[in-house]
């Protein structure tokens, strides 16, 4: 199993935006090969920004990477876009392949 989070730093002002982006994104996941879960969590708040992490669950790193290269993705990122000011930074990636499931 391998599990994918990206992280997002996001502007206070522009949470509903970047929610609503994610509410009425076609991921298409469902019809990808190999894909188990997704949650989009939301984190601590601070003055300037709150955290929020994507979070999804494959069967194995290939497929994941096979999921980044497909049309499946192009089409699920390539719709709306955020206000200006809603990303503090670009989404930090990590991957982490399980070892241990109880």
């Amino acid at each position: 199993m391998f599990i994918a989070m990206n992280r997002f730093k996001i502007s206070n002002d522009h949470l509903n935006d970047f929610i609503e982006i994610w509410q009425k994104r076609d991921s298409l996941l469902n019809e990808v090969e190999g894909f188990s879960d997704f949650k989009l969590l939301q984190g601590a708040k601070n003055d300037e920004f709150t955290m929020f992490i994507s979070h999804s669950t494959w069967e194995s790193e290939a497929h994941f990477k096979a999921w980044t290269e497909s049309d499946h993705f192009k089409k699920a990122h390539g719709g709306s876009r955020a206000p200006k000011g809603t990303y503090l930074e670009h989404p930090k990636f990590e991957g982490f392949n399980v070892v241990l499931d109880k």
